[in-house]
């Protein structure tokens, strides 16, 4: 086990570096930056999931989003991934991890593929290309996967051909590699991978459809997300509808949404239907918003409410800050309101700056500042004085008085604040102009990937 920490620990500390076989370059200090290839690859065999994951993220440096791949060369994991940064491998180092990809070890395999979509060079693709007709399924595999994480143009013909696989393995990171490279001529494959026997294939063919940007393929992934037995499937299926913008599957998602029986598909389609621009499905957000069993989807459909922005649903919303139980959902629905930006503050909305949660109030209160109502003044005065601890959400409420008409002489009382940034707040809506930064700005919902 020692050993095999090694394998990260090395690998975070190349930090930006590439390993290589070469002698170790050293920073100002004298300190080695590099690994060497070859004693990192041998202290992987075998390591488990978790260091391996550990090493190949540390490789990639960083740890960003990116995405999923449906037959991993590390069993178990199927980790987010960032694809930037790549620096050059020596030809004996590329010629070195393309043997070890041969190996049969998941963790070999997984730091060497990971190393060669590092490098710039055509070496390593053309090597993953001819693993690419291997006799050995996994092998395929694993060379369809770094082919897909090299994302270049050269490589859709030998992807295309791939997608024919007789094992499901290389069909579906052949087909999830097309869309990584993005080539309209995977669109006519994907669409016929969507109906494959394997499900990972099906939804490896879903998420390149998505970002393929084509509307041939909406009454395919429209069929899948009411149809499939794989609830991966229509997840993606639903998240693809909402990446392609398509709006005639509205009613596709909205039934989704209200008797799909997976929490996850519910969720990804009110996630679709909030970046939908026309058609109707705010019955179903609502009822959704209300009843779902499950706070992810609850906060979702509140959240694609905000995003589609009809300020007759802010009443609705006002209420749902009474009832609902999970402040996150609560949360959420105080920023939808503040981006409707009714007429008037719904009296749900002024009563939620009291509420127990600080992530509330704070929404809440960038809400009102939105909004602009004076007859919320007294509220956020009495919410100021309670909230007096420098805090994010005392900020934001110094915020809805400003935009809302506080009078200079109630802003003066304000001068002694402890908080710097009160101060500052203040004394810039006394100058004139009403100039307070937009922060705090309450991040809506991070988007869902597939």
């Amino acid at each position: 086990m020692f050993r095999h920490s090694l394998v990260a620990l090395a690998v975070l500390a190349a930090g930006d570096a590439l390993p290589s076989r070469s002698a170790p370059r050293t920073d100002a200090d004298g300190a080695a930056q590099l690994v060497d290839v070859r004693a990192l690859m041998n202290a992987a065999v075998g390591a488990p999931t978790l260091i391996c994951v550990l090493a190949a993220r540390s490789i990639n440096n960083g740890w960003l989003r990116g995405g999923r791949v449906p037959i991993h060369p590390l069993a178990g994991a199927n980790q987010e991934r960032s694809w930037e940064g790549r620096r050059a491998l020596s030809s004996d180092d590329t010629d070195f991890l393309l043997d070890r990809l041969t190996s049969g070890d998941g963790c070999a395999r997984e730091l060497a593929v990971q190393l060669l979509s590092r490098g710039e060079n055509r070496a390593a693709r053309d090597g993953l290309t001819r693993h690419l007709r291997s006799g050995d399924a996994e092998l395929r595999a694993v060379a369809a996967f770094g082919l897909g994480l090299i994302a270049e143009r050269q490589s859709v013909e030998p992807l295309l051909a791939a997608v024919a696989d007789a094992d499901p393995a290389p069909r579906a990171n052949a087909v999830w590699a097309l869309g990584r490279i993005r080539d309209p001529r995977a669109l006519r494959p994907a669409l016929r991978a969507l109906d494959d026997r394997d499900a990972r294939v099906r939804d490896a063919a879903a998420e390149t459809l998505g970002h393929l940007d084509s509307t041939a393929a909406v009454g395919a992934l429209a069929r899948h997300l009411g149809s499939d037995d794989a609830s991966e499937v229509r997840r993606t299926a639903a998240w693809a509808l909402g990446q392609l913008r398509a709006s005639e599957a509205i009613d596709a998602l909205a039934g989704a949404l209200r008797r799909d029986a997976d929490p996850r598909v519910r969720e990804m389609s009110a996630w679709a239907i909030g970046n939908l621009e026309r058609g109707s499905a705010d019955d179903a957000l609502l009822a959704s918003a209300r009843r779902d069993d499950d706070p992810a989807v609850r906060e979702m459909a509140v959240w694609a409410l905000g995003a589609r922005g009809d300020h007759g649903n802010a009443a609705a919303l006002a209420d749902l800050l009474a009832s609902e139980r999970e402040s996150s959902v609560r949360a959420t629905a105080a920023w939808a309101i503040g981006t409707m930006r009714p007429a008037s503050a719904p009296a749900g909305l002024v009563s939620a700056v009291n509420d127990e949660s600080d992530g509330v109030r704070e929404r809440a209160a960038w809400a009102l500042s939105e909004i602009r109502d004076a007859s919320a003044l007294a509220a956020v005065r009495r919410a100021l004085r309670r909230d007096d601890n420098g805090s994010r959400t005392q900020r934001a409420l110094l915020r809805a008085l400003v935009r809302s008409g506080e009078t200079d002489a109630q802003l003066l009382e304000l001068f002694d604040d402890r908080d710097p940034k009160v101060r500052e707040y203040v004394a810039r809506s006394l100058a004139g102009g009403n100039h307070v930064d937009v922060w705090p700005w309450p991040m809506p919902r991070p988007r869902p990937f597939p």
